[in-house]
Protein backbone atom coordinates (compact mmCIF):
# COMPACT_ATOMS: atom_id res chain seq x y z
CA UNK A 1 0.00 0.00 0.00
CA UNK A 2 2.28 3.50 -1.48
CA UNK A 3 0.68 6.69 -0.38
CA UNK A 4 -0.69 8.90 -3.29
CA UNK A 5 1.48 11.66 -1.41
CA UNK A 6 5.06 12.20 -0.23
CA UNK A 7 6.00 12.69 3.58
CA UNK A 8 8.64 13.82 4.95
CA UNK A 9 8.02 12.41 7.97
CA UNK A 10 8.43 8.70 7.72
CA UNK A 11 8.86 4.99 9.19
CA UNK A 12 11.48 3.30 6.90
CA UNK A 13 12.19 -0.42 7.24
CA UNK A 14 14.90 -1.65 5.02
CA UNK A 15 15.52 -5.29 4.06
CA UNK A 16 18.29 -7.28 2.37
CA UNK A 17 16.47 -10.21 0.77
CA UNK A 18 18.46 -13.50 0.83
CA UNK A 19 22.14 -12.26 0.62
CA UNK A 20 24.32 -14.06 2.93
CA UNK A 21 25.63 -10.88 4.58
CA UNK A 22 22.11 -9.67 5.54
CA UNK A 23 23.24 -8.92 9.46
CA UNK A 24 26.03 -7.02 8.15
CA UNK A 25 24.52 -5.33 6.13
CA UNK A 26 21.71 -3.96 8.07
CA UNK A 27 24.35 -3.10 10.67
CA UNK A 28 26.14 -1.10 8.67
CA UNK A 29 22.69 0.06 7.30
CA UNK A 30 21.54 1.40 10.98
CA UNK A 31 25.11 2.83 10.89
CA UNK A 32 24.92 4.73 7.35
CA UNK A 33 21.70 6.60 8.48
CA UNK A 34 23.79 7.96 11.91
CA UNK A 35 26.29 9.31 9.43
CA UNK A 36 23.45 11.03 7.43
CA UNK A 37 21.69 12.51 10.26
CA UNK A 38 25.22 14.04 11.49
CA UNK A 39 25.41 15.11 8.17
CA UNK A 40 21.98 16.90 8.30
CA UNK A 41 20.93 14.88 5.35
CA UNK A 42 18.33 14.18 7.60
CA UNK A 43 16.85 13.54 10.82
CA UNK A 44 16.86 10.36 12.23
CA UNK A 45 14.67 10.16 15.52
CA UNK A 46 15.21 6.49 16.23
CA UNK A 47 16.15 3.33 14.47
CA UNK A 48 16.87 -0.67 15.34
CA UNK A 49 18.35 -3.56 14.03
CA UNK A 50 15.50 -6.24 14.35
CA UNK A 51 15.07 -9.91 13.33
CA UNK A 52 12.28 -12.23 13.45
CA UNK A 53 12.56 -15.60 14.93
CA UNK A 54 11.02 -18.80 13.47
CA UNK A 55 7.96 -18.57 16.36
CA UNK A 56 7.63 -14.83 15.07
CA UNK A 57 9.19 -13.33 17.71
CA UNK A 58 11.01 -9.46 16.34
CA UNK A 59 14.15 -9.12 18.37
CA UNK A 60 15.96 -5.66 18.60
CA UNK A 61 19.28 -7.22 17.75
CA UNK A 62 21.23 -3.97 18.45
CA UNK A 63 21.39 -0.42 18.58
CA UNK A 64 25.28 0.34 17.10
CA UNK A 65 26.25 3.37 17.95
CA UNK A 66 26.52 6.12 20.61
CA UNK A 67 23.98 8.58 22.54
CA UNK A 68 21.59 9.99 21.53
CA UNK A 69 20.28 7.08 19.57
CA UNK A 70 21.01 4.40 22.28
CA UNK A 71 17.87 2.89 23.53
CA UNK A 72 15.71 4.23 20.75
CA UNK A 73 13.98 1.17 20.04
CA UNK A 74 13.03 0.50 23.96
CA UNK A 75 10.63 4.17 23.40
CA UNK A 76 8.70 6.16 20.27
CA UNK A 77 7.14 4.28 17.13
CA UNK A 78 10.50 1.75 16.83
CA UNK A 79 9.83 0.70 19.96
CA UNK A 80 5.77 0.47 19.81
CA UNK A 81 6.20 -1.20 16.31
CA UNK A 82 8.58 -4.06 17.62
CA UNK A 83 5.86 -4.85 20.30
CA UNK A 84 3.36 -4.56 18.25
CA UNK A 85 4.30 -6.62 14.90
CA UNK A 86 6.55 -9.25 16.65
CA UNK A 87 4.48 -9.39 20.38
CA UNK A 88 1.20 -10.52 21.49
CA UNK A 89 -0.84 -7.69 18.97
CA UNK A 90 1.38 -9.53 16.15
CA UNK A 91 -0.91 -12.31 16.28
CA UNK A 92 -4.10 -10.26 15.58
CA UNK A 93 -1.94 -8.10 12.76
CA UNK A 94 -0.79 -11.47 11.46
CA UNK A 95 2.71 -11.77 12.53
CA UNK A 96 4.94 -13.77 10.70
CA UNK A 97 2.38 -14.66 7.81
CA UNK A 98 0.46 -11.09 7.50
CA UNK A 99 -2.44 -12.24 7.49
CA UNK A 100 -5.07 -10.21 9.58
CA UNK A 101 -7.57 -11.57 11.61
CA UNK A 102 -9.28 -10.58 14.82
CA UNK A 103 -11.33 -7.48 15.61
CA UNK A 104 -8.72 -4.87 14.06
CA UNK A 105 -10.00 -6.00 10.76
CA UNK A 106 -12.82 -7.52 8.98
CA UNK A 107 -11.88 -11.04 8.53
CA UNK A 108 -14.24 -11.29 5.24
CA UNK A 109 -11.75 -8.44 4.18
CA UNK A 110 -8.59 -10.17 4.43
CA UNK A 111 -7.19 -10.27 1.54
CA UNK A 112 -8.09 -6.82 0.07
CA UNK A 113 -7.79 -5.10 3.62
CA UNK A 114 -5.20 -2.27 3.50
CA UNK A 115 -3.06 -1.73 6.85
CA UNK A 116 0.64 0.21 7.51
CA UNK A 117 1.13 -2.13 9.98
CA UNK A 118 0.81 -5.17 8.12
CA UNK A 119 2.57 -4.11 5.25
CA UNK A 120 5.66 -2.82 7.83
CA UNK A 121 5.13 -6.54 9.57
CA UNK A 122 5.36 -8.12 6.15
CA UNK A 123 8.53 -6.54 5.32
CA UNK A 124 10.26 -8.49 8.12
CA UNK A 125 10.61 -12.09 6.88
CA UNK A 126 11.33 -15.02 9.34
CA UNK A 127 15.35 -15.51 10.27
CA UNK A 128 16.01 -12.08 8.45
CA UNK A 129 17.46 -9.37 9.48
CA UNK A 130 15.81 -5.70 9.08
CA UNK A 131 15.95 -1.63 9.94
CA UNK A 132 13.47 -0.15 11.54
CA UNK A 133 14.11 3.70 11.50
CA UNK A 134 11.59 6.80 11.60
CA UNK A 135 13.12 9.31 9.75
CA UNK A 136 12.95 13.43 8.35
CA UNK A 137 14.02 13.80 5.32
CA UNK A 138 13.30 15.74 2.41
CA UNK A 139 13.34 13.98 -0.50
CA UNK A 140 13.97 10.01 -0.72
CA UNK A 141 17.13 9.55 -2.95
CA UNK A 142 19.57 10.28 -0.17
CA UNK A 143 18.62 7.15 2.08
CA UNK A 144 17.73 5.12 -1.18
CA UNK A 145 21.39 5.73 -2.55
CA UNK A 146 22.76 4.98 0.72
CA UNK A 147 20.84 2.07 1.44
CA UNK A 148 21.22 0.78 -1.69
CA UNK A 149 25.20 0.45 -1.88
CA UNK A 150 24.23 -2.09 0.46
CA UNK A 151 21.83 -4.04 -1.63
CA UNK A 152 18.91 -2.65 0.69
CA UNK A 153 15.84 -2.05 -0.55
CA UNK A 154 13.60 0.80 1.12
CA UNK A 155 9.97 0.94 2.10
CA UNK A 156 8.59 4.44 3.42
CA UNK A 157 5.46 4.91 5.57
CA UNK A 158 4.02 7.99 6.58
CA UNK A 159 4.55 8.61 10.09
CA UNK A 160 1.28 9.83 10.90
CA UNK A 161 -0.15 6.99 9.72
CA UNK A 162 1.64 4.74 11.26
CA UNK A 163 0.91 6.11 14.30
CA UNK A 164 -2.66 6.39 13.55
CA UNK A 165 -3.08 2.95 13.28
CA UNK A 166 -0.48 2.31 16.40
CA UNK A 167 -3.52 4.03 18.34
CA UNK A 168 -6.22 1.66 16.59
CA UNK A 169 -4.17 -1.47 18.08
CA UNK A 170 -3.84 -0.01 21.03
CA UNK A 171 -7.50 0.51 21.72
CA UNK A 172 -8.37 -3.08 20.20
CA UNK A 173 -6.10 -4.32 22.65
CA UNK A 174 -8.15 -2.13 25.38
CA UNK A 175 -11.16 -3.23 24.29
CA UNK A 176 -10.39 -6.97 24.11
CA UNK A 177 -8.87 -6.58 28.16
CA UNK A 178 -12.16 -5.42 28.91
CA UNK A 179 -14.24 -8.27 27.02
CA UNK A 180 -12.14 -10.69 28.55
CA UNK A 181 -12.41 -8.80 32.39
CA UNK A 182 -16.48 -8.78 31.77
CA UNK A 183 -16.16 -12.67 30.77
CA UNK A 184 -14.21 -13.42 33.93
CA UNK A 185 -16.62 -11.72 36.10
CA UNK A 186 -19.54 -13.12 34.42
CA UNK A 187 -18.28 -16.70 34.76
CA UNK A 188 -17.38 -16.19 38.66
CA UNK A 189 -20.68 -14.61 39.21
CA UNK A 190 -22.54 -17.30 37.70
CA UNK A 191 -20.25 -19.55 39.67
CA UNK A 192 -21.68 -18.10 42.69
CA UNK A 193 -24.69 -18.28 41.77
CA UNK A 194 -24.40 -21.99 41.32
CA UNK A 195 -22.52 -22.22 44.62
CA UNK A 196 -25.70 -19.94 46.46
CA UNK A 197 -28.17 -22.23 44.44
CA UNK A 198 -26.10 -25.32 45.65
CA UNK A 199 -26.21 -24.09 49.33
CA UNK A 200 -30.05 -22.91 49.49
CA UNK A 201 -30.83 -26.70 47.99
CA UNK A 202 -28.98 -27.75 50.86
CA UNK A 203 -31.02 -26.00 53.45
CA UNK A 204 -34.12 -26.72 52.11
CA UNK A 205 -33.45 -30.62 52.24
CA UNK A 206 -32.34 -30.27 56.13
CA UNK A 207 -35.39 -28.52 56.91
CA UNK A 208 -37.84 -30.92 55.18
CA UNK A 209 -35.56 -34.45 57.17
CA UNK A 210 -38.31 -35.37 59.51
CA UNK A 211 -37.01 -34.68 63.42
CA UNK A 212 -36.59 -38.01 65.14
CA UNK A 213 -39.60 -38.81 67.33
CA UNK A 214 -41.54 -36.53 64.93
CA UNK A 215 -44.22 -39.62 64.35
CA UNK A 216 -44.60 -40.41 67.65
Amino acid sequence: MQPDYYSPDNVLVVTFGADPNNDKNAYQALTDLKQLDSQHQIKLAGGAVVTRDLDGQVDVKSETGDDPYTGTATGGIIGLLVGIIGGPLGVLLGGATGVLVGSLFDIDDVDTTESVLSDISKQVHLSRTAVLAQVTEQSPEVVDTAMARLGGEVMRRPVVEVEQEIAAAQEVQRKAKVEARKELQKARLEKHKEDAHAKTEELKSKLRRPKAGAAA
